[in-house]
Formats: C-alpha cells, structure tokens, sequence
C-alpha cells in the first residue's frame, strides 16, 4: 500500500486554509449534537465521514490509510474504553442486586452531615478524585454517576455533575499519565512539569465543589453550604499543590482526594450545613418527576434509585454492614492501587506491563510514515487485556459478587454467582447506543490525528507568537474534546507545545503544563466522556442535554486557565513557576 506521511500545510500549501478545513468534522459533531440534537452516535458517524472525506480530498492522505485509521480507533474505543463503561456499571448493579447500596446510602449520609449535596460532593469530587488517580478512562465518571443516582439526585443534574468534578483531577489521573506522556515526548522530566501542572490547576480546582453546589442546588445550595465545599475544595488544591511539587507527581491526586475527603468528614463534625432536608426533598421531588415522565434507572433495581432511607430496627446500620456496602469500593482502591503501586519484593506494574500485547495495525503500521520516514508508534494497538481498568474492574466485580453470595447477612441479599455474571451481557446489551458513540467517535479522533488535521490545527495556534501563552491551553482543550484523554493530548501536542514556545521566547515548561491543564477542561464536552455519562444515566442518545449543561462551564474555566497562563508568562505571575 501507498505510504503517507502527515503535513501542517496540505491544503493550498498554507496552514491556516489547512486548519480551517481540519475543524469542519469538529463543527459538524458539536453542531449536530448541540443544535439539532442528533443521537450522539448519528453526529459521530456524519463527522467520521466528514473527516475521511477532507483526509482524502483536502489532505492527500491514501483512502485505504483513512478507512484503516477509522478501524483503529473504533477498536481502541471497543477496547478498552467501552470495556470499561461496561464494567464499571456492572460493578455498581452488583451493588444494586444485592440490596447493598441501601446500606451504602447510610453510610453517606453519616459521614455527610445528612446533606444529601454534601454527600454529591464527598461522591464526585473526593471519591471521583481517587478513582481518576487510580484509573482514569471514563471509570471515575460511570460508577459515581451511578452513586449519586442512587442517593437520590436526577439524571441530567448527577451527570452534569460528575463530569464538572471529574475537571479537578484528570491533570494528574491515572497515576499522572498525561504529565509522564508529555515528558517521554519532551525535553523536560515528568517532576519539572508535574511541578508547572501543579501551580496552575489547583487555582481553579478549589473552586470546583462551590459550582458543583450550584449545579446541584442553586444559589440556595451555595449559601447554605458554601463552608464545606470551599474547605474541601481549598485543601484538594493546596495538596495537589504539594503534592505535585515536594512529594510525587504520580501519587498527586491519590494524596489530595484521601486528604480532601477526611478534612471534610473532620469539618462537618464542628459545622452543619443548613436546610439539608427542603434540598433533599427538591432533589428527590425531580428525581421523582424524572420517573414519571419515563425515566428509569441504567439497570435492575430501578425503583429503589433515590427513594428515601427509612430506618427500621431491622435495618439498623451496624459497622459490618457498612463495612460490606463500603467493601467493592475499597476493593477497587485496594486492586488498582496495588497494579499500579505495588514494588515491595515483586514489581507488579512492570511484571503485569509484560502481558500488554502490542499488535502492529495491519497495512497502516508500515505505511504511515514521519517526516524523517519512520513508522509511527500511534499505528501500534496496545492490547492491555490483563492490565486494563476494565479488566480490574471485572475482577474487582467477581470477587465482590464471591463475597456477597457467601456473607448475606441472615439471608436479606440473595446475590448468586450466576445472576451477577449474567447481569454483564444485561448490561452490555443496555449501552449499545453508548458503544456506537465512543466507536465512531475515536474513529473520528484517529482519522483526525493520522492525517495531519488535528496537528495542523495545533500549528496554526502556535503561529501567533507571544500571544500563544494565553492560547496554548486551547489546544489542550481541541486535544482532549477531540480523543477524551488529556494522554492524547499531549501526546498530540507537547513535542508542538514546547517549540512553539521556545519560537516565541516563551518557558516551554509553562506551555506543555498548559496543555495539561487545557485538557482537563476539554475532559467536560469530550464525546467519548459525555457518551459515558449519558450510558450510566440510561439517557443515550441524549447527550446533547448534556453538552448544553456542561458547555458554558468549560469555557469559563478554559478561558480562566488561559489568563492565568498568559499572566504566568509575565511579570505579573511569572514569580509563581519554579
């Protein structure tokens, strides 16, 4: 096959006429979804093609390479990326199965002070900042949505929720993989942008739990509990701030969301919100109405979704029982934690590594070429069958699933074997819609990236000189929208991110952490992540919903990051860098 090597400047030998024509597929996927409310799935296979089309009519990229980089990506969204939505909220329907997500429900509200919006945030800021530390990918979103629905809160506000909490760790999720990418792909180490990362996106992350209030319960859940969600949120950030800096890059948001959720639980023991019983019955009333008008719940168990907990002698919720509803969340921490931590006797991330199985995509692999006529390593799929958060989560699921069948607590949930690993095909089988989405839009993203568009896009940013510093988070921000991965993005743009800065006499350090730190809010109206959100609410097919709700706060937050980077460029804050 006719080999291709990706350019800047393939239409009309201009970068500019090329970087306009890139973002048509862009236009074409957000204006569908957001205008004319096209099934995301529909959007995504109209901006598919609108992108093959401009790779081989405006790019000169061969068509076979086009249709093989679509292949490609719609195998890396099958796996690992719906694999992981799957499991993820299979795990949380074990929970439902049994019965023990009542007990759950207890649990939260103790350690919430009683304040249903208190709990929201406990769930998706502190323990949606763990899991994005431990696994990344879309899992943190798709089981603490499925929590906050279960507390009581209604579909479009849980999700929009959630996907503005998940902002706050994505820079340092996965164990800092989007920071460890940029520095393999630059001149600077993972410590020296970590630190950069570090005193940039923890001057909005403070702010996050104070939106999710408003998000939850409007100017009424700001003023009455304001407190906590300030306190919470300042202490994530001035620990990721140390974190990032004096301790370990990879261990920040690990550190930061355990630190954050006991600083809450220890601050609700001297301050109690106000009016935390109106707000739950706001929330729940919406929840209700939600059902009425024919929503259900992603799963079995439907009608104990948000309904109140009304405690009985029976029901009395005695440590081991909140210890077995608290049980499969540990059991992640405890699973991921060790995959990718443990290095006492064995290393198991590096033994584990092994078992990757990287295939080189047929034909694509050997054809698509560097400037210096070298094979891109993108063209390699990296099969992480044992390795990957899916995976874990799958084994995390069976174990939990093993231990509820054996320990029923006098027969109250019946949970076998059987039902549970039944309820992974159930499952499957409810998120098709889901899986179409986040197939054709990675398609979308590969084609993108192989043919030079999205590069293309990024080097006519970088033309600007000076006043690259306030756009350079930007790109970070198309980068993620674009692949739902802020790795992506770095891997997209870092290598860009550091010589257009060194060009214009800018720290390149302070660009590539930019890029970061633009990812992060790119992460709220990425396809692939509001797919996600939509699937764990059961309202697939309408994530234009979602991506109105979540639209206007991505930018605000964009636009905010971007002044601070430009005033970090400067006199004004340049004091602030390393």
């Amino acid at each position: 096959m006719e080999s291709f090597t990706p350019t800047t400047d393939a239409v009309g030998s201009s970068v500019a006429l090329s970087a306009l024509l890139a973002l048509v597929p862009l236009l074409v996927f957000f204006l569908l979804l957001a205008f004319a409310e096209t099934r995301a799935y529909i959007a995504g296979a109209w901006a598919l093609l609108a992108a093959l089309v401009i790779a081989v009519a405006g790019f000169g990229m061969p068509a076979g390479l086009a249709v093989l980089s679509a292949t490609q990506g719609a195998a890396f969204g099958l796996f690992p990326v719906v694999w992981i939505i799957v499991m993820a909220v299979w795990l949380y329907q074990v929970t439902v199965r049994s019965g023990r997500f009542e007990d759950l429900r207890r649990v939260f509200d103790r350690v919430g002070g009683g304040d249903l919006r208190v709990q929201a945030i406990l769930v998706a800021f502190c323990f949606g900042g763990l899991l994005e530390a431990l696994a990344g990918f879309g899992a943190p979103v798709a089981i603490t949505v499925t929590m906050l629905l279960a507390l009581g809160i209604a579909p479009v506000r849980a999700a929009t929720a959630v996907l503005v909490a998940n902002t706050a760790p994505v820079a340092f999720g996965a164990l800092a993989i989007p920071i460890t990418t940029a520095a393999n792909l630059t001149s600077y180490t993972g410590d020296e942008i970590g630190a950069v990362v570090g005193r940039q996106t923890p001057l909005l992350a403070f702010v996050v739990p104070v939106i999710l209030l408003f998000i939850l319960d409007g100017r009424r859940g700001v003023r009455e509990c304001w407190p906590v969600a300030l306190f919470t949120g300042v202490v994530f950030s001035v620990f990721q701030f140390l974190c990032s800096n004096y301790f370990s890059y990879e261990l920040t948001d690990i550190v930061a969301s355990l630190v954050a959720m006991a600083a809450a639980v220890g601050f609700l023991r001297y301050w109690h919100p106000r009016g935390g019983e109106p707000a739950a019955e706001r929330m729940r009333g919406e929840l209700a109405a939600a059902k009425a008008s024919g929503w259900t719940a992603a799963g079995s168990g439907e009608a104990e979704v948000g309904s109140a907990v009304t405690d009985t002698a029976e029901d009395e919720l005695t440590p081991s029982r909140a210890w077995m509803a608290l049980f499969p969340y540990a059991l992640v921490i405890v699973v991921f934690g060790i995959v990718n931590l443990w290095t006492l006797g064995i290393n198991i991330p590096e033994a584990l590594a092994k078992t990757t199985i990287e295939i080189p995509w047929p034909w694509l692999h050997d054809a698509l070429l560097d400037a210096d006529g070298e094979r891109l390593s993108s063209t390699v799929y990296h099969f992480e069958w044992l390795i990957s958060p899916g995976t874990l989560l799958l084994i995390s699921g069976l174990i939990v699933a093993a231990v509820y069948s054996r320990f029923d607590d006098r027969g109250r949930y019946p949970l076998s074997m059987g039902t549970a690993v039944r309820e992974i095909w159930a499952t499957a089988r409810r998120m098709t819609a889901a899986a179409l989405t986040i197939l054709a839009v990675l398609a979308l993203a590969y084609v993108m990236n192989n043919s030079g568009q999205t590069v293309s896009i990024g080097t006519w940013l970088a033309g600007t000189g000076a006043f690259f510093a306030f756009l350079s988070p930007v790109l970070g921000w198309i980068g993620t929208a674009v692949t739902g991965s802020d790795t992506s993005a770095n891997a997209l743009f870092a290598r860009l991110q550091e010589t257009a800065g060194a060009a214009a006499g800018l720290d390149p350090k302070l660009l590539i952490a930019a890029n970061t730190g633009g990812g992060v809010m790119g992460k709220l109206i990425s396809p692939q992540n509001l797919a996600i959100a939509a699937a764990a609410v059961n309202m697939s097919g309408q994530e234009s919903i979602l991506l109105r709700k979540v639209f206007d706060w991505s930018v605000a937050l964009l636009l905010a990051l971007c002044v601070i980077v430009f005033l970090q460029s400067t006199p004004v804050l340049g004091w602030m860098l390393p």
